[in-house]
């Protein structure tokens, strides 16, 4: 231990992590004390972590939490949890921010300040620079009250950020409009979850990721150059959504519990060539008469491995062969997940369909929904459906079939 360089002794106790742990592993001698004030990258505190925690009164927390930083310097990921406490003084809060400013990249925070703050108008009362805090490249903001032109001018102050959350934020606008414009060149990954308002416009060159649930929005509108890798929406109420034409590089688009046009969806995807993974699961469509098309998945997505499909057949399916028409075959596609939310004669032969476009299948996954009162009929459909898995199963032995019910 004696000879370890102080450097090292520091990674050690960041990956500690939580701050009693690294306070204690730092009384070991005064090699680890040094590693601490001077080589800490991480720090996290967590009422889960210590019960002495819930303990402690407001105003003693704040003091220890504020001790404990006071003593590192260097620090990149700050991590402040405690849910037994309702708020913080926004002095002690500040006094942490703009503590650890010029080195934090990555900052996790979910207790309420008294009063509210707004961050950046302390920073220019303070004469800083809004570059100071140009390392950080992970934002997560919770249950915040925010403008949408301070949250614009957040991103802005931070021109290598690559992470952002938005979940669930008071966004103060400045006109009857509601509309949030957000723009940033850094920006890799994004997710928004249970915001409303009628626009939001997000300009961003290099966005990989991008991730919407329980958002209630009339236009969503991305301004990309194709970087665009995984599109994910769950649970999204949008009248108009347009993700750009470049959309080349989309390997995974994950669409659950959301209203589709069908051909207007497949219509801002079909240029996927090298899409791997699509899944739409708990899907309504706006047409009663549309279907999946899978001769045109077949034919425009050709390096698709994982195909995920729920939505509710209907008996006008059964005419149309359940959107199974054409005879492309998904060459790659190694694992298929089917699923229903309500259980009806029409599953089965839909299956097969399926089941039979895969020629190099490897997994089969049945997900059902099944009530716990069930009626002589539902006992009879579940019944045949049981004796088709087994001839489907006795056909295709290659097949490892798996079975998840609700």
């Amino acid at each position: 231990m004696e000879n370890l360089p102080v450097e090292v002794i520091g990674n050690i106790l960041s990956r500690l992590g939580a701050a009693r742990d690294v306070v204690i592993a730092s009384a070991t001698c005064r090699k680890w004390r040094e590693a601490w004030q001077n080589h800490l990258r991480t720090l996290s505190f967590n009422s889960n972590d210590w019960p002495v925690y819930h303990d402690l009164t407001t105003s003693r927390l704040e003091i220890l939490i504020t001790q404990t930083i006071f003593q590192t310097s260097g620090l990149e990921y700050l991590s402040i949890c405690m849910d037994d406490v309702d708020e913080f003084s926004a002095a002690s809060v500040i006094a942490w921010l703009m503590y650890t400013r010029e080195t934090l990249r990555q900052l996790y925070y979910n207790v309420r300040t008294t009063p509210s703050i707004n961050i950046l108008e302390k920073c220019s009362r303070q004469k800083l620079e809004l570059s100071e805090i140009s390392c950080l490249k992970s934002l997560s903001l919770r249950y915040v009250s925010i403008s949408a032109l301070d949250l614009n001018l957040l991103l802005t102050a931070c021109p290598k950020i690559e992470v952002l959350a938005l979940i669930d934020l008071d966004i103060v606008l400045s006109d009857a409009t509601a509309t949030m414009e957000l723009a940033s060149l850094s920006l890799k990954d994004i997710y928004v979850e249970a915001i409303s308002m009628d626009k939001f416009t997000l300009e961003a060159d290099n966005l990989e990721n991008l991730d919407l649930k329980d958002c209630t929005l009339d236009v969503f509108e991305l301004i990309g150059k194709g970087a665009l890798r995984i599109l994910k929406i769950d649970d999204v109420s949008v009248i108009h959504l347009d993700i750009g034409e470049s959309t080349e590089n989309l390997e995974v688009v994950d669409v659950s519990n959301f209203t589709i046009m069908w051909p207007k969806f497949y219509h801002m995807i079909s240029r996927s060539s090298k899409l791997k993974r699509l899944r739409l699961w708990g899907v309504v469509f706006d047409d009663e008469d549309e279907v999946v098309d899978l001769e045109a998945i077949s034919v425009y997505f050709p390096q698709l491995t994982h195909v995920s499909l729920r939505y509710d057949l209907r008996d006008g399916d059964l005419r149309d062969g359940y959107g199974l028409q054409g005879s492309t075959h998904l060459e790659n596609v190694v694992v298929l997940e089917l699923g229903w939310t309500v259980i009806s004669n029409l599953f089965s032969p839909w299956v097969a369909g399926l089941v039979d476009r895969c020629p190099n299948l490897k997994k089969l996954i049945i997900f059902g929904i099944i009530s716990e009162v069930k009626s002589h009929e539902e006992c009879l459909i579940l019944a045949n459906f049981t004796s088709f898995i087994v001839r489907l199963m006795r056909k295709y032995s290659h097949v490892e079939v798996q079975f998840e019910y609700d």
